[in-house]
């Protein structure tokens, strides 16, 4: 990772703590990197935190504090330390985009997928309306795939096995119900009075995700168009106009995206009749790419957080630039022979490809082979 690299993903960690709410800032056009000073931490240094902390109307500390969680496992850093009054302090990591490729590659399109959502109970209301139905049934998936138990009530027959089993009482979240307090009543006169009366507590409602209403119309649109129509805005916009989903075009994100897939598909097909496979043998320089894709797990988990299935439509609009910008690398040019370099692009290639078939399947979209 050069000094530019590392500048463009401090930039990109500033915003997505913008993205995320944790920050109220305007996002900087670019953000200074320097060597650490002697006796400094690290080898590289930004008073980015300095900087933002008047407009953010917090402390340094406490920028550099939200910057630090972002940037913490980011691809090409070993370590992340925050020094004096907000400096933050980097020390790079030799190979990490290696270890990235490798995560991908074990987990396949659940890549992104966690637990950090392990033991939380949600349950979501009775819906009727098209597009409310929608986002919740999205949602609902996305908390399950943080290890969240994720239900609402009327998603009997729908997939991914929701509404299995659920009754009336299935609804209730039972964490929600505080432990009976005893209450300073009167007893009666059967009561033995070394057992106080408990009162009971009434459950927390189910809750409820605000959604401008849309229709639902896979008959005209596709199912993909009209999924993609009414959770790429966020839940409480308008959906998008469905038949300019249809054109495949750049200005389409839903084509942009399915589009970046099967173009890695397609690599990878050319690459096979040149004679390579994917393999991740030497470092890549590609910081964009590297930082959307490092970025996945998060995005899945805040978009789980904030009930937003439109973080991760728009988090894998980031990935398929990136990936668009970078395909033109992949394989050899003219006479040039296959080498580790084309192999270990193939290979970054092959891991944004399987990170969009799960981003996009988490929508309930199909990735294609072709376009």
């Amino acid at each position: 990772m050069t000094p530019a690299d590392l500048s463009l993903t401090v930039l990109h960690a500033v915003r997505r703590a913008v993205d995320d709410g944790a920050l109220r800032v305007d996002v900087p056009p670019v953000v200074k990197v320097e060597r650490a000073r002697p006796g400094g931490v690290g080898e590289y240094a930004s008073n980015v935190a300095l900087t933002l902390a008047r407009s953010a109307g917090r402390t340094a500390l406490d920028i550099a504090g939200i910057l630090e969680e972002r940037l913490r496992d980011a691809p090409g850093l070993q370590a992340v330390a925050v020094t004096g009054p907000g400096f933050l302090n980097f020390t790079l990591r030799p190979e990490a985009g290696g270890e990235l490729v490798r995560a991908v590659r074990e987990a396949g399109e659940s890549y992104g997928s966690g637990t950090a959502l392990a033991g939380v109970t949600v349950r979501f209301a009775d819906l009727t309306e098209s597009r409310a139905l929608l986002v919740t049934e999205t949602v609902v998936r996305l908390l399950r795939s943080q290890g969240a138990d994720a239900r609402f009530r009327g998603d009997e027959g729908m997939g991914d096995g929701m509404g299995e089993g659920m009754t009336d009482e299935s609804s209730v979240d039972p964490r929600s119900v505080a432990e009976p307090v005893a209450q300073p009543v009167e007893q009666p006169a059967n009561q033995p009075v070394d057992q106080p009366i408990r009162q009971p507590v009434a459950p927390r409602p189910d809750e409820r995700i605000h959604v401008h209403p849309g229709a639902y119309d896979p008959g005209t649109l596709g199912v993909d168009a009209a999924r993609w129509a009414l959770l790429r805005p966020a839940p409480q916009d308008r959906p998008l106009d469905g038949p300019p989903l249809l054109v495949q075009h750049e200005r389409n994100s839903l084509f942009r995206v399915r589009y970046a897939h099967s173009r890695v598909r397609r690599l990878l097909v050319n690459a096979a009749q040149l004679g390579f496979e994917p393999a991740y043998e030497t470092p890549v320089h590609a910081p964009e790419l590297l930082g959307v894709l490092g970025d996945h797990p998060v995005a899945l988990l805040t978009a789980a957080r904030h009930r937003a299935p439109d973080r991760v439509a728009r988090h894998l609009e980031a990935i398929a630039d990136a990936l668009l910008a970078f395909q033109h690398t992949v394989l050899p040019l003219g006479d040039e022979k296959p080498s580790a370099a084309h192999r270990s692009r193939l290979a970054l290639a092959e891991a944004a490809g399987t990170v969009l078939a799960g981003g996009l399947s988490v929508l309930g979209i199909s990735a294609p082979e072709r376009i």
